[in-house]
């Protein structure tokens, strides 16, 4: 049987990849072999937003991206991301962005206009994929996992902190991923990495979870209610990666615990999962991958 998961998921990756062209719901739903009303259902339950609601937002964050990094007219950009007219892409852009094409582009952006392009492309038409489910306790590892050593630098980022249970993980990050990605981009300020999340208290009951983007500045973030300009530590840390599934996750972090102990060393902090592979892009979970690290005294 299907899941809604694996219908949505070709959906997102075309509708990603063909911004300039027709992917109303009618489109998409053509192409899915599903009818409007399924597909607008399922897809609004998994994705956490409407088609429609999904192609706005992408089409306006590949503008804004444009803006940053080329020199082609508003118009031709306008018309590059499948909006009609100037009008109505201005409008939209600002009530987005919260300034005009013009303004959020002779803003520019503060970091490497590249990388943040490459993350907005990656990261952005998955938002609401990116989530963990599971009881929060270690497995039985059934997996083999290849970790290692290393030292790494700390990394600048923008994050929300929550208290959850472990049922509302999935909804906690669909949402805080969301946000910090736009406060972001409205506020001029590089992104550097794929989403993360880092566990600050994790227990069979209530987790502290910390969830957000790397960026190249702290520098104009700005309050915006929950979002903290924060920064992962630096120095020695086990790393592995886990592939497949996020319900499997737990399996990656016992084992990780497990070489610690074996080699007699001692975690010191959070760990932390590092989401590098767009589930859009990549619809069977057998092809994602996750980079998990456990900061070492």
């Amino acid at each position: 049987m299907t899941t809604p998961l694996k219908q949505v998921q070709p959906v997102m990756a075309y509708a990603a990849k063909h911004l300039d062209e027709d992917v109303s719901l009618g489109a998409l739903a053509d192409r899915a072999g599903l009818s409007a009303f399924h597909l607008h259902r399922v897809f609004a339950r998994v994705a956490g937003e409407t088609p429609k609601q999904f192609t706005l937002r992408l089409r306006l964050d590949r503008a804004a991206t444009l803006l940053v990094t080329g020199q082609d007219s508003v118009l031709n950009i306008a018309l590059a991301c499948g909006f009609q007219s100037h009008e109505a892409f201005t409008r939209a852009f600002r009530k987005r962005f919260g300034l005009s094409p013009s303004a959020y582009r002779a803003r520019g952006l503060a970091g490497d206009a590249r990388e943040h392009a490459a993350v907005v492309s990656s990261a952005g038409a998955c938002l609401g994929l990116f989530h963990t489910r599971g009881d929060g306790r270690p497995k039985e590892n059934g997996m083999a996992y290849s970790i290692s050593k290393k030292e790494i630098a700390p990394q600048k980022v923008l994050a929300v902190r929550r208290r959850v249970k472990q049922a509302e993980i999935a909804a906690m990050l669909g949402e805080v991923l969301g946000r910090v990605f736009l406060h972001a981009q409205q506020s001029g300020i590089a992104l550097a990495g794929p989403p993360f999340a880092r566990y600050l208290e994790w227990g069979p009951g209530l987790l502290t979870i910390e969830a957000g983007f790397p960026v190249a500045t702290h520098a104009g973030a700005g309050a915006d209610g929950e979002i903290r300009a924060e920064t992962l530590p630096g120095g020695l840390v086990a790393t592995t990666v886990h592939p497949g599934a996020y319900d499997k996750l737990t399996e990656g972090h016992a084992a990780v615990q497990q070489w610690i102990e074996a080699e007699g060393l001692r975690s010191a902090g959070g760990p932390w999962e590092s989401y590098v592979t767009d589930p859009g892009e990549y619809p069977d979970p057998k092809d994602w991958k996750t980079e998990i690290f456990w900061p070492l005294a």
